[in-house]
């Protein structure tokens, strides 16, 4: 059975959003789409709706259209979620509500969740209720999770069960829908179908608690961006979550006068910040605890990936692709 590489997948992906007319007007209305779409990044959910149908079935391009609607889903979120934090890059690139404006942000975005229906239900027959009906769950879920993370920025008292849910909503779900959806598409069994489902849950959880872990240790070189960004601006991630829950009386006064403190990112005050914050986690033993965390969750996505009854050759290719997500340097 042929099976196309991650790098091969996401090749035909790029390709395929190339060549997208985008023949409706206004082009004011279509060309930050355009624009959004042609960033690149991973496609890491492409990718992973392809490699679960290729599994199961050779020419993944005969669903190329619901995977282009799943990453159209994608951007669509981070064209919103980049005017709520009110961003200025995306990519390395200006974000759509700076190059144009918060009111085409808005529409553009709200006609990228209309076309990633469209995407989603093309050439489909028998499939569609199905596909659909996972679709528009996870799209409400990610949504529930979006809120419940707008809520946190009110709350000190947010638990790790709590966190743990809402990146569960509002990361990890879209992954594991991938997998789903793609196992769905080749006629795969129902229990492999929920087997990759909750595969992709798992490794979306240790996937965002390393971005938490990074933000905090990472070299800036390879993490790809500033380091202690979620520290400047106190959010509510596992690290501080937990911080906060096992700081002892003094630990716990002196980490609540930083997050009460706002400096200007770049500044000596914002460094003094994060050095102070980061040196609370250590001897708190932040660092442990999170990189504890991640190994556990991913350990647990194996058992679901080696419940998936296919010859292990033709799961090599997501299980390499699992690990070069979660590798990325300390």
């Amino acid at each position: 059975m042929n099976m196309q590489t991650p790098e091969e997948l996401r090749l035909l992906v790029n390709n395929y959003f190339k060549q997208l007319p985008y023949e409706r007007q206004p082009r004011s209305l279509y060309d930050p789409i355009r624009y959004v779409l042609s960033l690149g990044g991973k496609r890491l959910r492409p990718v992973l709706m392809l490699m679960a149908y290729n599994m199961y079935r050779e020419h993944p391009e005969t669903i190329i259209e619901q995977a282009i609607g799943l990453e159209t889903y994608h951007n669509y979120t981070l064209l919103h979620d980049d005017l709520m934090d009110n961003a200025p890059m995306r990519r390395g690139q200006p974000t759509v509500h700076l190059k144009w404006d918060a009111n085409t942000a808005i529409l553009s975005g709200d006609a990228m969740f209309v076309l990633a229906y469209q995407h989603m239900a093309n050439g489909l027959k028998e499939k569609l209720p199905e596909v659909i009906s996972l679709f528009t769950e996870t799209a409400l879920g990610i949504g529930d999770g979006q809120q419940f993370d707008m809520d946190f920025e009110q709350r000190n008292d947010v638990c790790e069960d709590e966190y743990i849910e809402m990146i569960r909503l509002k990361t990890s779900i879209l992954l594991a829908c991938a997998l789903k959806m793609g196992a769905i598409l080749a006629d795969a069994p129902q229990a492999d179908a929920d087997n990759l489902y909750r595969f992709g849950e798992h490794i979306g959880l240790a996937f965002q608690l390393q971005d938490d872990y990074l933000d905090v240790y990472g070299d800036p070189k390879v993490f790809g961006k500033a380091i202690g960004g979620d520290i400047l601006e106190g959010k509510k991630t596992f690290m501080l979550i937990n911080a906060l829950a096992h700081a002892d009386e003094a630990q716990r006064k002196t980490l609540e006068q930083w997050l009460e403190r706002s400096p200007r990112e770049g500044t000596p005050e914002a460094q003094e910040k994060i050095q102070a914050v980061t040196s609370l986690y250590n001897q708190i033993g932040i660092d442990r605890m999170a990189q504890e965390k991640i190994a556990w969750y991913f350990e647990q996505s194996r058992q679901y990936i080696e419940a998936v009854q296919l010859p292990a050759e033709r799961k090599r290719f997501l299980i390499d692709y699992a690990q070069q997500m979660m590798q990325r340097s300390y």
